[in-house]
């Protein structure tokens, strides 16, 4: 009997590649928030519990690391707008997004330094997660929109500035509780009947 021939370009990885790869990230990530771009790439491989080389197959440059764990915060945002959407009423949905979205704001601040020595610098990689990002939270507005539970008039662009305009005061060392709360002023704010 003839073996079939599998094309690998389309071959999906291995479980525990994935798994290893999965964890690499986690590692990086948490390496990246301590530390900035000067992480010892080898550490992070020895914290994932992978050799280097399973490191550098999934990653082959420290710059290919870090946008990857850019990518995996981004993308673990915007699938949270669908789950949020299917489990919860708009109302709640949009509120639980919009706490996740201070998370997100927290760790794009503390690794940007690390982000701004790509070459060529990270703005097409901003680029592309505020695209997403911006889908996500129109989603969830538009959803608790046609809910009737906040106002029609309600821009969810301005939800986001609001919460991005605290974040500029990071160096305040409340600055996440200070957002955390705005979210809900601002939810209470966008409630039909509120204005």
């Amino acid at each position: 009997m003839a073996k079939k021939k599998v094309n690998k370009a389309f071959r999906k990885p291995r479980a525990d590649a994935q798994r290893n790869r999965e964890r690499i990230l986690e590692v990086a990530k948490k390496a990246f928030t301590r530390h900035g771009a000067d992480i010892s790439l080898d550490d992070v491989a020895c914290q994932a519990d992978v050799g280097p080389g399973t490191l550098y197959r999934h990653f082959p440059t420290r710059d290919a690391l870090l946008e990857a764990v850019y990518r995996t915060v981004v993308e673990r945002l915007a699938a949270a707008e669908q789950e949020l959407s299917k489990t919860k009423p708009p109302i709640e949905a949009l509120q639980a997004w919009m706490l996740l979205f201070v998370d997100y704001i927290e760790t794009k601040q503390i690794i940007a330094a690390a982000l701004n020595t790509l070459v060529g610098g990270p703005s097409a990689l901003f680029e592309c997660s505020g695209t997403r990002i911006k889908g996500a939270i129109q989603s969830l507005v538009k959803r608790a929109i046609e809910s009737g539970e906040i106002r029609p008039d309600l821009d969810a662009l301005d939800l986001l500035r609001a919460l991005v305009g605290v974040s500029n005061v990071s160096s305040v060392p409340d600055w996440r509780q200070s957002a955390r709360r705005l979210v809900h002023i601002l939810i209470a704010g966008s409630r039909t009947g509120s204005h």
